[in-house]
């Protein structure tokens, strides 16, 4: 059974930053994720939501956050433990929501790539790089790499990241800081792929975020190995040369890019059909992942 779709949380009274997908409220030394049901394409957020999104992607952070050997931002406490408006309704956010440590984020998205997809593969087919980093000769589409590798982004609110070197990312935020995050996000990756190898899926690449705490701990924080952050592939389907599928919103760009929309203007809802297959892939994740059907 479905649960109705929730396009934006709201919590009166209390301060609240809205991201693509999530509502982040602010509780003082604490924060509250609310991860929506909607969802984004080509950097527009569509007028359609996917049904049990948020908390399919609220679920499996959880899973990982439970265990991955790393320090992370989720608190072991309720929703209701937070000082909430009065007449919230707390059964529906429930399973779509994270308490969480408030830290001080760090501006740079680690992304950690263990096989030549996407915009990795466009860039090796032309210059033989990824982000600037040399790779052997003769690597196909989808191919694994020899080794992971660290390429970092910068962080940004609207539109799309944009790759930059490590040494970028050492004037940023320090060469120190930088190079731990770099050890932690390769050695998270690691932890996930083997993991997930046992569950039938490929972890293609994936995007982690940290933050120093108040006590000077980095933790990892924010969504971790979602569909969203990351590109699964199904082991099965899997062969070098060509790009598996995925378990992500491909169906919904596929869709968009046969309606005319130029990309400039506010999109189209969504056809329910798109939207169910879509939702489809979510839960598949999930259901590959943990091996277990998602709460009621």
């Amino acid at each position: 059974m479905t649960s109705p779709v929730l396009l934006q949380s709201d919590l009166p009274g209390v301060p609240v930053r809205r991201g693509k997908v999530r509502d982040v409220y602010d509780f003082g030394d604490r924060l509250l994720f609310i991860a929506t049901d909607r969802i984004s394409a080509f950097d527009w957020i569509l007028p359609t939501g996917i049904p049990d999104k948020g908390r399919i992607l609220t679920q499996i952070s959880r899973f990982w956050f439970a265990r991955l050997d790393v320090t992370h931002h989720l608190l072991d406490a309720p929703i209701e433990s937070l000082p909430l408006p009065k007449g919230t309704d707390v059964a529906a956010l429930r399973d779509r929501s994270l308490v969480v440590q408030k830290t001080q984020v760090f501006p740079i998205e680690c992304v950690v790539r263990g096989y030549l997809a996407g915009s990795g593969w466009k860039e090796y087919r032309q210059h033989g790089t990824v982000c600037g980093l040399k790779l052997r000769d003769g690597l196909r589409e989808a191919d694994r790499l020899d080794e992971p590798i660290f390429t970092p982004a910068t962080k940004a609110e609207t539109g799309h990241d944009e790759n930059i070197s490590f040494e970028q990312a050492a004037d940023i935020i320090g060469a120190d800081v930088i190079a731990e995050l770099r050890r932690l996000s390769l050695a998270i990756y690691r932890q996930a792929a083997e993991y997930a190898r046992t569950r039938g899926l490929i972890i293609a690449d994936t995007k982690f975020e940290f933050g120093r705490a108040a006590d000077g701990r980095i933790l990892l924080i924010d969504e971790v190995l979602t569909p969203d952050s990351s590109r699964f592939w199904p082991a099965d389907g899997y062969v070098p040369g060509r790009n598996p599928p995925s378990f992500d919103k491909q169906f919904v760009r596929d869709w968009l890019e046969t309606t005319g929309w130029d990309k400039q203007s506010p999109p189209p809802a969504l056809p329910d059909d798109i939207a169910a297959k879509t939702r489809a892939k979510y839960l598949e994740a999930y259901e590959r992942l943990t091996g277990t059907a998602l709460p009621e």
